[in-house]
């Protein structure tokens, strides 16, 4: 099996070209569906990630009682209310999501969301009725292992991005050997692995990249909201799927990397690496 590890230039050269009569529509119209009460940071980071890495429109749906504290921090994504019970999001909103996740390029599933039966049925919902590629990220993960038939009927493309910890709930074993653990678990699931941390491996079960950037002072609380942010865009954007998570990790990793070096890894922050972004895409 041929590993692949990718340059700045190779980035580059898969980012869509962006006509000049393009409008916002044409840059890839992407849903969010993340927060919950006590995880309100979740959502605006990997909103921030989405627009920094190119989208053309963000929604973000999230609990209405978080919805001002969302809408507050946040001034170009369209952030809209749904129903919650608990904190978290409610099955009362189910229809909605549904119409609108049918009607996007693609459609991130996880930061923050918090597990209950609702959240669990609006993530098998969201997996089996519609037909778009769909990123699941932190609790998308915990809930949608627990179906993993409906992983493995998916037709569209289905990424997740877990990191060790949510590898081993979602396969019920601990990553000891990365490359191999990610390859038989994408080959097992039907999508693509994005197994965080030191040299990330994403895979089809097919083809592997191993993401060469990245450093230890990025070992903090929401930066994996972002990543999770950037790839969905990406992905948005009609960039093939593997090539669109493994460009995330490389972008990702190369924020992080740029603000160690002007900031330290130990103050950084994931929202320094949001702010570097534009930096690595031009």
């Amino acid at each position: 099996m041929k590993i692949h590890r990718l340059n700045h230039g190779d980035v580059l050269k898969l980012l869509p070209d962006r006509p000049a009569d393009g409008h916002k529509g044409d840059f890839g119209k992407i849903l969010l569906l993340a927060g919950s009460v006590g995880y309100t940071g979740a959502p605006v980071l990997a909103a921030l990630g989405a627009l920094r890495t190119g989208a053309g429109l963000v929604f973000l749906g999230v609990p209405e009682r978080i919805y001002q504290i969302a809408a507050m921090k946040l001034t170009e994504p369209i952030v809209f209310p749904l129903p919650q019970q608990d904190g978290m999001l409610s099955q009362e909103g189910l229809a909605r999501i549904l119409e609108k996740a049918s009607s996007m390029d693609a459609v991130l599933i996880g930061p923050g969301l918090g597990c209950s039966d609702a959240t669990e049925e609006i993530v098998c919902q969201v997996l089996s009725s519609c037909k778009v590629p769909v990123v699941l990220d932190a609790d998308g993960i915990n809930l949608a292992g627990k179906h993993k038939d409906i992983l493995r009927g998916r037709t569209s493309p289905t990424i997740l991005t877990p990191h060790a910890g949510e590898f081993q709930r979602l396969t019920g074993r601990k990553p000891e050997n990365r490359l191999d653990s990610a390859v038989e678990a994408a080959k097992d699931l039907g999508g693509i692995l994005v197994l965080k941390g030191h040299e990330t491996v994403i895979t089809d079960g097919a083809a592997v990249y191993i993401n060469p950037t990245g450093n230890p002072g990025m070992a903090v609380g929401g930066s994996g909201d972002v990543l999770a942010g950037m790839i969905v865009s990406l992905l948005g954007q009609k960039i093939p799927p593997l090539e669109a998570a493994a460009c995330g990790a490389w972008l990702h990793g190369a924020a992080g990397d740029l603000c160690a070096k002007e900031l330290g890894q130990y103050g950084m922050l994931p929202t320094d690496m949001v702010q570097v972004l534009p930096r690595l895409l031009k």
